[in-house]
Parts: C-alpha cells; structure tokens; sequence
C-alpha cells in the first residue's frame, strides 16, 4: 500500500510559467482527503513555499532546499535544518573560487537570502510579500565574508559560461564528501548542502516521522537534485521532460509537468487503493 507522494515543485508539479493546474490541485486534495501523505520535496527555501501552499491549498509538512530544512506549510514554522557552517561555507566558496575564478556566490538561509555583487540573478530571488501582505527587504548584497554570518542551507555557485553536468562533476569530485553537491538548472548553477544531505535524506526524515517506510512511497521529480530521492524511494517516476539523469534514475517515465504529471500519478494510485 502507497502511504505517501514526494512530488518535486518546479518542473514537476508547476508549469513552466509556475502556475498549478486546475486538476492537479483537485488531484492534491483527492489524495488528502483519502489519507494519502502528500510532500513537496524541493530545491526552494521556505520563502518559495508559501505561494505553492496557498496555490495549492496543501498545508502538510515540506522537504526544501534539497533536504536542508523541514517545513511545516500550517504554521510556517521550520521543524528541522541541516545546514551549513559559516566558517566551512567561506573555506568551501575559497576552494572553488581557487579552481574557478570567474564563480560568484550567494547564499539561503532559512529565511533569507544574500549574493555577492557580481552574482546575477536569472529570477526573482524574494517574494514581494510574505502570506500576511507584510512587505520582505531585499536580499543583501556584500563580499561572502560580510554576508554569511548564520547557517547556510547552501550555497549557491554559479558560472554562466560553465556546462552545468560538467560543473557538477568537477566541483563533486573538488569537495569529496565535504558537502553535497547538485543542481536543478540548465545554467551554470549549483546546489552546496551539507555533507550527505539530499532530497533523499529530507524524505526519509519525513516518512520515519509518520511510521512509513520507503517501499510505501512513490516520488516523482525531474532534475539531478531528484536523483537521491528517486533512488530512495520504493517507487519513482520521472517527468517526460525530466533531465537524462533524473530519467535513468527513476523506475518509470510519465507525462511532462504542462500534461500534469502529477496528477495523473496521484489519480492512479487513488484508483488502485
């Protein structure tokens, strides 16, 4: 029996345009009220959460910043983090930038952000207003040593003229097991955690808290960031328009994420309960 559903958000759950459609959110709510455990697992930080939860109407407990922090969406209140050290993000970020000069930096906190000057943003990085219509400062900007004075959820490492699976591979084989080393983009970005945290490691923390065990979960994502948790769980899907990787990694291929792969899913696992 399928107790719980790990969807990804960007690429997975969202449309290109970030929305949620009308039957993935009826899908949300059908697997709910049947009991079903629904978990969004994503790259985002908690700041990115609230607009899915009040899209979607799912007000459960999340996995962000790729397994970094513990969500809860009722309450907005983070139930567990697994960050990085400041002082290990700096000799971290002088490691890389030592191997590549042209790498820039920015970091998420549990519930801000910051970048150094010459970090570009290819997003808008802030929510205009958090879910009470208070207005959010904008993120600081500064050398690295002057903006990272709390826990890291990661670091983020971008070279735009970078091949980002390339980048990927020489930055993991730079740091060995000194932290976790992804992405979830066709830029040259990438995704620094903590040494051995993972979307995997996220929702597993998630499951053993409700009693589930992995062969009970389904998860479905479409990225490299997913590929931890694809391997993890006892069922996997991948979006059509997943990344190779994150396809070979899964068990099955489903629709793409604008086909309302999820949904879809969720509908086939009600159907068979």
């Amino acid at each position: 029996m399928i107790r719980l559903l790990a969807t990804d958000l960007d690429g997975t759950l969202l449309r290109a345009d970030g929305s949620v459609s009308p039957r993935t959110t009826a899908a949300l709510r059908a697997a709910e009220h049947a009991g079903l455990l629904v978990v969004f697992v994503t790259g985002r930080p908690p700041r990115w959460l609230d607009p899915v939860a009040d899209a979607t109407g799912h007000l459960g407990v999340a996995v962000g910043a790729n397994g970094a922090v513990i969500y809860d969406l009722k309450s907005e209140q983070v139930v567990n983090s697994h960050p990085l050290d400041p002082a290990e993000v700096l000799a971290i970020a002088d490691e890389i930038r030592g191997e590549f000069p042209d790498v820039d930096f920015a970091v998420e906190f549990v519930d801000s952000f910051a970048a150094e000057p010459g970090y570009v943003h290819d997003w808008v990085v802030n929510p205009e207003r958090d879910r009470r219509g208070n207005l959010l400062p904008p993120p600081p900007v500064g050398e690295l040593r002057s903006i990272v004075g709390e826990p890291v959820l990661k670091l983020l490492a971008k070279d735009h003229g970078a091949d980002v699976d390339r980048f990927r591979t020489e930055i993991d084989g730079l740091l060995g097991d000194r932290a976790s080393v992804t992405h979830s983009s066709s830029i040259g970005l990438l995704e620094i955690g903590a040494p051995g945290v993972t979307k995997a490691t996220g929702l597993a923390e998630v499951a053993g808290s409700h009693g589930i065990d992995r062969d009970e979960v389904v998860a479905i994502g479409d990225m490299p960031n997913d590929i931890a948790m694809l391997h993890w769980a006892g069922t996997s899907y991948a979006v059509a328009n997943a990344h190779p990787d994150a396809q070979a990694a899964a068990g099955s291929i489903v629709g793409s994420n604008e086909d309302d792969a999820v949904a879809i899913v969720l509908e086939e696992l009600l159907a068979a309960r």
